[in-house]
C-alpha cells in the first residue's frame, strides 16, 4: 500500500440518485469504525463491533425494504442469526428449509437433508425474502446503539498515510468522515476493492443469471416443500426457491456460449432456459411473474486482497461465487463475524493487525474454496454420476451434507472426507475423459457480450 492513495470516486449521477434526505440526522464525522453497506455483511459488522463497546456508522444508499436476489440460507447461517438476536425475527418471514433437492435423470430426487450432515450443527435453514431479512438486521443494528443512515452514498475514498477519508453524500449535504477502520460491504459494488485495483475476475468459472419471483409454482410435497431445488441443463443450472406466500424464486445461470444465442428479451430467454428441464417445465405449468425480470453478468469474483492498513473488504465486496448451493449470505455473514473480531482486536492492540489481517484472508479463502471445487465441477459427467448415485461409505456423503450445510470453516473431519471425495470423483472421471473435457471447456470459455443493457447495477445481484 502506498503512502497516499489514490482517491477513488464513484460517478457523480450514483450520488446524485436518491431523494433528499436533508431532514436526516448527519453521521458522526470521527467514528472508530464506518461501514459501506446495509446489507447481511454490513449489519453483522456493525451489531458486533457496537457490542463490543466501539462507535460505529453504517452508511446504505439505498432504503430499505430494497429488492435484492439470494433468499436461500444455510444450517450453518443458523447459529449466527441467534449471536445477533434476530433468529426468531428470521423464522416468522422464512420458509422452513430441510434439505437441499438435486433432481436426476431418472426423475426423481435425491435429497440432501441436513440433519444429515456430518457433525450437524443445525437440522435446518430458511428461504427469506431479502428485502425483509436486509431489514431486520439493519434495524438491528440500529437499536444496537449503531449510527446508521439509508440513503446516504459513499462518493469517493482517499487515505493519508493509513487514514481512511470517507466523501459521502446525504440528500443535499456533502460529508467528510474519518474513521479508525474503513470496512467496505457495499456487496457486488465493490466500492473500495474495485477502485483499489484488487478485485479480479475468476477465469475459472464464467457465467450470467436471469432470475425473478412467481406465484403458482408446484413444490415439493411433505416436508420437502421447503427444500431448494438444483438442476441442470446443458448449458448452466437453474434454481426453484421455495419464499412465503406461494412466491418461488426462480433463475438460471448460464454458460457463456449459451448467452451468445439468446434473441428476444429477458424474459422470454428465462422462459426458453427453464423449458430445457421437462421437471421444471412441469412445475412452471401454473405460474406467474409477479417480479421484474432482471439478469446480471459476470457472476463470480474475487480479489487479490481482503484488506490492508484500517480497511478491510467483507462479504461480496471481497469475492463473490456462484451460488449454486446458496453460499452467498454465510461466506457474507461469517466474514463479517470474523472481521469484526479482528478489527475490534487491532483497535485494541493495533501492532498485531498485520498477522491477524493475514490470518483472516487466509480462513476465509480456505472456506471459500470448499465450495469452488464442487461448483466449478457441479455440471460434469462425473458429478452427475457421484450426485445421483450417493454413498455413505467412510461418512462421505455426510460430509458432503455437511459442506451444503456451511460447515467450510471449522471440522477437521469433515475436510478430510472431502479430501476423500475428490479422490473417488478423480478416479470416476478418469474413465469420463471426454465429457469432462468438453465441460472443462465451456468453463473457460470467456463471458458473452449482449447483458449490458438489462444487467443489475452490481449491488442488486449479489448475494450479500
Amino acid at each position: 500500500m502506498t503512502p497516499v492513495e489514490a482517491v477513488i470516486a464513484t460517478p457523480a449521477a450514483d450520488a446524485a440518485s436518491h431523494a433528499d434526505t436533508s431532514s436526516e440526522r448527519t453521521p458522526q464525522p470521527a467514528p472508530d469504525v464506518l461501514i459501506i453497506g446495509g446489507g447481511p455483511a454490513g449489519s453483522t459488522a456493525a451489531i458486533l463491533l457496537a457490542r463490543a463497546g466501539w462507535r460505529v456508522t453504517l452508511l446504505e444508499k439505498a432504503r430499505h425494504p430494497r429488492f435484492h436476489i439470494g433468499e436461500s440460507l444455510l444450517p450453518m447461517t443458523m447459529p449466527l442469526l441467534e449471536k445477533l438476536g434476530v433468529m426468531e425475527d428470521m423464522r416468522a418471514i422464512g420458509t422452513l428449509k430441510l434439505g437441499a433437492d438435486f433432481p436426476n435423470d431418472a426423475g426423481t430426487y435425491n435429497t440432501f437433508r441436513f440433519d444429515k450432515a456430518l457433525d450437524a450443527k443445525r437440522g435446518f435453514a430458511l428461504q427469506v425474502p431479502r428485502a425483509k431479512f436486509d431489514q431486520i438486521l439493519f434495524e438491528k443494528a440500529r437499536s444496537e446503539g449503531v449510527d446508521a443512515h439509508e440513503e446516504t452514498t459513499v462518493t469517493a475514498v482517499a487515505f493519508e498515510g493509513d487514514q481512511p477519508v470517507v466523501q459521502a453524500r446525504q440528500g443535499q449535504r456533502t460529508l467528510e468522515i474519518r474513521p479508525q477502520w474503513l470496512l467496505d460491504a457495499s456487496g457486488r459494488d465493490a466500492f473500495l476493492g474495485s477502485r483499489l485495483k484488487v478485485r479480479r475476475k475468476n477465469a475459472d468459472h464464467q457465467s450470467a443469471a436471469v432470475f425473478s419471483h412467481y406465484i403458482g409454482v408446484a413444490r415439493r410435497e411433505g416436508d420437502d416443500a421447503g427444500n431448494i431445488s438444483i438442476y441442470r441443463h446443458p448449458h448452466g443450472w437453474m434454481w426453484l426457491i421455495p419464499l412465503p406466500d406461494d412466491v418461488m424464486s426462480v433463475g438460471a445461470v448460464c454458460f457463456p456460449d449459451y448467452l451468445k444465442t439468446r434473441s428476444g428479451d429477458l424474459e422470454a430467454f428465462l422462459h426458453e432456459t427453464l423449458a430445457l428441464h421437462p421437471e421444471v417445465t412441469t412445475r412452471m405449468a401454473g405460474a406467474q411473474r409477479v417480479a421484474p425480470v432482471h439478469a446480471t453478468g459476470n457472476y463470480a469474483y474475487d480479489s487479490t486482497r481482503m484488506s490492508g492498513p484500517r480497511w478491510l473488504l467483507l462479504g461480496d465486496a471481497y469475492a463473490f461465487v456462484d451460488p449454486m448451493f446458496s453460499s452467498g449470505v454465510h461466506l457474507a455473514m461469517h466474514s463479517a463475524d470474523q472481521g469484526a473480531a479482528m478489527v475490534d482486536a487491532a483497535l485494541r492492540a493495533p501492532q498485531r493487525a498485520p498477522a491477524m489481517r493475514r490470518a483472516l484472508q487466509r480462513r476465509q479463502d480456505a472456506g471459500t474454496r470448499e465450495f469452488k471445487w464442487f461448483i466449478y465441477r457441479f455440471t460434469s459427467p462425473t458429478m452427475r454420476l457421484l450426485f445421483a448415485n450417493p454413498r455413505n461409505v467412510l461418512q462421505i456423503e455426510s460430509a458432503v451434507v455437511a459442506m451444503l450445510a456451511g460447515d467450510v470453516f471449522d471440522s477437521p473431519r469433515v475436510k478430510r472426507r472431502l479430501r476423500l471425495f475428490r479422490l473417488i470423483y478423480g478416479i470416476n472421471a478418469l474413465s469420463m475423459v471426454p465429457q469432462a473435457f468438453s465441460a472443462w471447456r465451456r468453463r473457460r470459455r470467456q463471458p458473452a457480450e449482449g447483458f449490458s443493457g438489462d444487467t443489475l447495477q452490481p449491488g442488486q445481484a449479489g448475494d450479500a
